[in-house]
């Protein structure tokens, strides 16, 4: 597995070199790519970079280590809020950030402008994946997409026979799985009550965006989680807390993301999207301001969207490579995982609420409106929990 990345990674290293030739440079990123320093930190999304002694199918990061001499070193973060407090702390060249979470590091000044041209696989990455709001200002890119799901509704099959086509089996103090209701355990979760609340009851609240929400919007949906706190049997942050749960058949319903399905083969469980909404996600690798490894951190940002590598770890963690090279690699592999993951299906999308950072500006120019900041959400999230 090492081996077959090495001609990729020649190539990776003359095309950063050729790279550096490229036009304009937003201020503050770098305009040529240092040596490769022989360490990398992250902060990670559990999977994403990890080195496992038992699971070598993650071995993109090992062949990293193999054709760029950079030392990999990945911490693995709870939820988002953890991700931003561990990179800054100073101690990480970069990490994996999920929309909930860019926003925040680039207000704080914690994540640095990104020079595209420096990065060659970019050129290849869908479209529809570029210049977003969530890790784009003023036209100026602050990273490259890693991959991207949507979160689903994990089930006990054997407690619902048939795919739920709605996400009433986490909500309904009826549920058949009331008390086994296994929710995660991040504030971004106040996103998924918002949208409740915007397809039932003829949207009474007037959400609009359920990332930005006023007063009353904010206190209705913190309302309908402290009612659902009734039917949680758990909060679970780690993936494979969830895992061991549903594998136990202690959890019978919960908001998830196919990784778990994937991971639990031989279990009574099964994942859908139901039809009435959905949150997720769109990763992306960022590099931090004060990077002390950054000849790595590019080499890596490069690396991981390279077609097969990120064949290999969007199949791995069960998400949409970010290009029409990496699903054609991904094809070899594994057939039918961009079908599977609808990487290219507009209309799949088209009901999926991306995380983003909540925003006291609402994320728009209009100066009379305010809606709750993100330390808001995350007061709320601690206070219905009860952590």
């Amino acid at each position: 597995m090492i081996r077959k990345f090495t001609f990729a990674a020649t190539l990776v290293t003359v095309a950063l070199v050729l790279a550096a030739c490229g036009s304009s440079v937003p201020s503050g990123a770098l305009e040529s790519v240092p040596d490769a320093e022989g360490e990398l930190n992250l902060v990670v999304w559990g999977g994403y970079a990890d080195k496992s002694t038992t699971d070598t199918t993650d071995d993109w990061a090992l062949g990293f280590e193999d054709a760029t001499g950079c030392t990999v070193n990945a911490q693995p973060m709870i939820d988002s809020a953890d991700g931003v407090h561990l990179l800054q702390s100073g101690q990480y060249d970069g990490g994996s950030f999920s929309g909930d979470a860019t926003l925040r590091l680039i207000a704080g000044g914690d994540v640095a402008p990104v020079n595209l041209d420096l990065i060659p696989n970019y050129a290849d990455v869908f479209d529809t994946l570029k210049g977003q709001p969530h890790n784009t200002v003023d036209g100026v890119p602050y990273g490259v997409p890693h991959g991207f799901g949507a979160n689903v509704l994990l089930y006990n099959t054997d407690t619902f026979a048939d795919a739920p086509t709605t996400w009433d089996s986490i909500w309904d103090p009826n549920s058949p799985a009331a008390g086994k209701v296994s929710i995660y355990n991040g504030p971004i979760f106040i996103a998924d009550a918002a949208l409740r609340l915007k397809t039932t009851n003829d949207n009474e609240f007037g959400v609009d965006d359920p990332y930005q929400l006023n007063e009353e919007q904010f206190d209705a949906a913190v309302a309908l989680l402290q009612e659902q706190n009734a039917i949680v049997g758990e909060y679970w942050g780690y993936a494979t807390d969830q895992i061991t749960s549903f594998g136990a058949g202690d959890m019978l319903a919960g908001s998830s993301w196919q990784y778990m399905a994937n991971n639990l083969p031989d279990a009574p469980v099964a994942a859908t999207k139901p039809d009435d909404y959905a949150t997720g996600w769109s990763d992306t690798w960022m590099i931090a301001t004060d990077a002390a490894h950054p000849g790595c951190m590019y080499r890596w940002m490069d690396w991981i969207i390279s077609p097969e590598v990120n064949a290999e770890a969007t199949i791995w963690f069960g998400e949409a490579p970010v290009s029409q090279a990496a699903c054609d690699a991904a094809e070899e592999l594994s057939p039918g995982h961009c079908d599977s993951y609808h990487a290219t299906d507009a209309a799949y999308w088209e009901d999926v609420w991306f995380w983003s950072t909540p925003r006291e500006d609402c994320n728009d120019t209009d100066e009379a409106t305010t809606c709750k900041s993100f330390e808001d959400w995350i007061n709320a999230w601690l206070e219905i929990t009860g952590a």
